[in-house]
């Protein structure tokens, strides 16, 4: 069966994949809100919703707050984009697990410095949600624990690779390390119980006032933000699979996501993070027991 095989080192490829997973990213954004819409009996917008604002965003005028510091608020935008293309890079070429969380939580910093830039009072109240929920990613570190327990490696390439070996993927042996990385999803999914910096009493969050073609490229690293957790997810605990296999399973899982933000309320900042570091700490405890079996038998799967 052919898989799919996202590691390579062709430029003009990984181009051509940088702009299917923006529009792909941005139709799932679309896909879901339509969901949440239905689900609570509303029409909603079209699923491409998402490409017409960010078109719309990049047709309109592009200005920066009097009250904004003008060099952080640009250079925050581009870095958000910029993190975002890295990470996809590091899927692409099936790099190490561990540089593509570093860039996941360099972007807990674009959240916290896009709400300062501004001087807006939302957006300043968004960036230190933005703090407040840091500890919420946790489960983050009980993943790449686990993962590593039981494939022996932090190469992506290799781990996607390792479970079509087996013919075992790791949601099946690693389940707990797998609702980590979903509940990490959830928190960055738009209406979700755990997106506390983007509430709305906050308006739009941290980035309310970044309009024009500041938002525009916002979007476009939203896009590629939830194009690169769905398939981190997928090679992670399902493993290499056909592209078209890749793009179903990824649309499970927005779906599920999108059911799940539809019918649950959204949490307060404290209760989000409780909830997360107590399932951080069931998870480490799975891991211990993991651990503690394995080393007694002498094998990790």
């Amino acid at each position: 069966m052919e898989t799919f095989h996202l590691w390579g080192t062709d430029m003009i490829e990984f181009l051509l994949l940088l702009i299917i997973a923006v529009f792909t990213g941005l139709l799932l954004h679309g896909l879901h809100r339509k969901i949440i819409a239905r689900i609570q009996c509303r029409p909603g917008p079209p699923i491409w919703q998402e490409v017409l604002h960010t078109l719309k965003f990049s047709f309109k005028q592009t200005w920066i707050p009097r009250t904004a510091s003008q060099v952080m608020y640009v250079t925050i935008v581009l870095i958000a984009v910029g993190i975002w293309i890295a990470a996809l890079w590091v899927i692409w070429s099936g790099a190490n697990l561990l540089i593509l969380f570093a860039l996941y939580m360099l972007h807990k910093i674009i959240e916290h410095g896009t709400g300062l830039s501004s001087g807006s009072p939302y957006t300043k109240f968004g960036a230190i949600r933005s703090v407040m929920s840091a500890a919420a990613e946790l489960p983050l570190l009980a993943t790449i624990a686990i993962v590593y327990l039981f494939c022996g490696t932090l190469s992506i390439g290799e781990i996607a690779q390792f479970q079509i070996e087996i013919n075992k993927p790791m949601i099946l042996s690693a389940f707990p390390a797998a609702i980590s990385l979903y509940l990490i999803i959830l928190s960055k999914a738009h209406y979700g119980p755990f997106t506390i910096i983007e509430a709305k009493e906050l308006v739009s969050g941290y980035w309310t006032e970044h309009f024009g073609g500041w938002r525009a490229l916002l979007n476009i690293a939203m896009g590629l933000k939830t194009v690169v957790l769905l398939s981190t997810f997928v090679l992670l605990f399902i493993g290499a699979v056909p592209w078209w296999m890749m793009t179903i399973l990824m649309l499970i899982l927005m779906i599920s996501i999108s059911f799940v933000c539809a019918t649950t309320p959204m949490l307060t900042p404290y209760q989000a993070v409780t909830v997360q570091t107590i399932w951080t700490i069931i998870v480490v405890i799975y891991a211990t027991v993991a651990l503690v079996v394995s080393s007694a038998e002498g094998i990790f799967v």
